[in-house]
């Protein structure tokens, strides 16, 4: 189901003596509902679901993190940008995963189509296949060209979606819908429509992913790079890596799963990550995808609150979520 917005939730500091350039995030986000006609900006849209992590045999408390991601951004200073609204948040009532996928991608849909840039809060990492409905469905549109596809002038158009999924697992599993399955059901999806599965993995975790998922990902033709492979001191290999799939790119759905950040950094996640990649290394990466202009939506996924320290996760998640707002 969907839950409006609710404004009360965007409370905090003021500091009004300081004149009009010491605004803070809540002083400037606003409630966006269906078809209400607001000027194009950023859209936060939140996706609160346990369930995919829950089917995936991991520590549940991820549906409250969009709540705490709003609790973290509305300190934040505000430093211009694009206008900032506040979709609401798709819920995901018990055990109804699918439907909520399919909600979400509804939503996301609808915003791209009102010019919006939609940022999911997650949520579980199901939250990427429920963004992709919405991406793919607003590519698919009759009045939106790419490149021709290789039957012709006859043929209908095939966009180019690229998937850059930061994170320490390449979620391909198959089976039931789950936080570890949202890049196999992209991958079915694309197969299903025809349109090639382009997908770059960067934070690989070599010892939480099984032979059978790295064998899976060769065989969709998935690229990957390991998270010591991602240190700053080859942060340029990285950059020019991501570069290349760009250029092999129309849009872009950007996925972040916290548990891609060292454990140190990032505690309230649901499998904290031993090794990870570092603040510095992820900020890069998602200043690049933000400089190629293909980014269509942003989501990050495995916020917990519940075991979180400090609230330390949500002021990273807060801190990278206003990076992409500002550079969009």
């Amino acid at each position: 189901m969907h839950r409006a917005a609710d404004p009360s939730r965007w409370q905090g500091r003021t500091d009004e003596e300081e004149g009009p350039r010491a605004l803070r995030w809540h002083q400037q986000v606003r409630p966006l509902a269906p078809g209400a006609g607001a000027p194009p900006g950023v859209a936060l849209l939140g996706f609160a679901s346990d369930e995919g992590v829950r089917r995936n045999q991991g520590r549940v408390g991820a549906a409250e993190g969009p709540a705490a991601l709003r609790r973290a951004l509305a300190g934040l200073a505000w430093r211009g940008g694009r206008p900032v609204h506040d979709a609401g948040d798709v819920v995901v009532v018990e055990e109804a995963l699918e439907e909520g996928q399919e909600e979400l991608g509804a939503h996301v849909a609808r915003l791209l189509g009102e010019g919006h840039l939609p940022i999911v809060l997650g949520g579980g990492h199901e939250v990427a296949y429920g963004s992709f409905l919405g991406l793919a469905a607003h590519a698919a549109r009759p009045d939106r060209e790419f490149r021709r596809s290789a039957a012709g002038s006859a043929a209908r158009t095939v966009p180019r979606l690229g998937l850059v999924n930061l994170d320490a697992h390449l979620d391909l599993r198959a089976g039931r819908a789950s936080s570890g399955t949202p890049f196999r059901q992209i991958a079915e999806a694309c197969a299903g429509r025809g349109w090639p599965f382009r997908y770059l993995c960067l934070g690989l975790d070599e010892a939480a992913n099984t032979g059978a998922l790295l064998e899976t990902a060769a065989r969709l033709g998935a690229a990957w790079r390991r998270d010591r492979d991602c240190t700053p001191t080859r942060l340029a290999e990285v950059r020019g890596a991501l570069a290349a799939f760009l250029d092999l790119t129309d849009l872009v759905q950007l996925s972040l799963d916290l548990d891609a950040l060292p454990g140190h950094v990032a505690p309230g996640v649901s499998a904290p990550a031993a090794r990870g990649l570092a603040l510095e290394v992820v900020e890069a990466l998602v200043d690049d995808v933000l400089a190629s202009g293909r980014l269509a939506v942003f989501e990050l996924a495995e916020l917990n609150p519940r075991l979180d320290q400090d609230g330390r996760t949500a002021r990273v998640a807060a801190r990278l979520v206003e990076q992409v707002a500002r550079g969009a």
